[in-house]
């Protein structure tokens, strides 16, 4: 008798320990934020607009 109940308690002990099984770990997504502005990309235009006129200018 002292089997059975001891038997009975490791298989309620080992069914408690397995009951959720292995869960899938949550990820959160990576958010990657590049800055795509360059601190010269505002003057580069008007400065060879300036160069482009200058040079009709003088070829003229």
């Amino acid at each position: 008798m002292k089997k059975l109940a001891l038997a009975a308690a490791i298989s309620v002990a080992a069914t408690s320990a397995f009951a959720g099984g292995m869960a899938e770990p949550v990820l959160e997504p990576v958010v990657i934020v590049e800055d795509t502005s360059t601190s010269a990309g505002g003057i580069l235009v008007p400065i060879l607009a300036l160069i482009l006129i200058a040079a009709a200018v003088a070829a003229d």
